[in-house]
């Protein structure tokens, strides 16, 4: 057993748990949250790879170098259809209602997320994010948040009923390889 990968795992966990217990409005939590290492890690940079390619967005590409190198990744999206029911207005609609007639509308995958999206389930999904990298940061365990391979695991069908999706590869080394990246 290698313990630094054990290590990894462990982390992983932990940030799971930091993700799953972050607040969020009015205590609905319909955040989706799944591991991928090993070859689920090579479908992922192949994914990115070739959307990269097929966009011309050549961020994607590097970020697929990236997840390569990871340990493991953790990776959250928050389902389309939940709303908090304020009907604030702040996703552009006057209602919770209006916003989900909306996505019925436009819920196709043509860009890189598909929405619209309540505002404030949104920002549930950033403190997600936040708590589980703070986790992987107490650590000491190497991270970076990227949306391309969260984008790209919405492709591959990995986080069911979600349109948004953000992942969080983490990486044990001997210098961070998520730092000194050709743009």
């Amino acid at each position: 057993m290698d313990p630094e990968k054990e290590g990894v795992r462990i982390v992983a966990s932990l940030m799971a748990l930091s993700a799953r217990t972050a607040p969020k409005a009015r205590g609905v939590d319909d955040l989706v949250i799944r591991m991928a290492e090993g070859p689920e890690l090579s479908r992922l940079a192949g994914e990115m790879r070739k959307y990269g390619e097929e966009t011309g967005t050549g961020f994607f590409v590097r970020d697929a170098g990236n997840i390569e190198k990871s340990d493991l990744c953790l990776i959250l999206g928050w389902k389309g259809e939940s709303v908090t029911g304020l009907d604030c207005g702040a996703c552009g609609y006057q209602t919770c209602a209006m916003m989900l007639e909306a996505q019925k509308e436009a819920s196709v995958m043509g860009s890189f997320f598909s929405g619209p999206n309540c505002a404030i389930r949104m920002t549930d999904l950033g403190i997600a994010l936040g708590s589980a990298v703070k986790t992987a940061s107490i650590h000491n365990v190497d991270n970076r948040v990227m949306y391309s391979a969260g984008v790209c695991a919405l492709r591959l069908g990995w986080l069911e009923g979600c349109y948004v999706a953000y992942a969080i590869p983490i990486s044990v080394s001997g210098k961070n390889i998520y730092f000194d990246r050709s743009t």
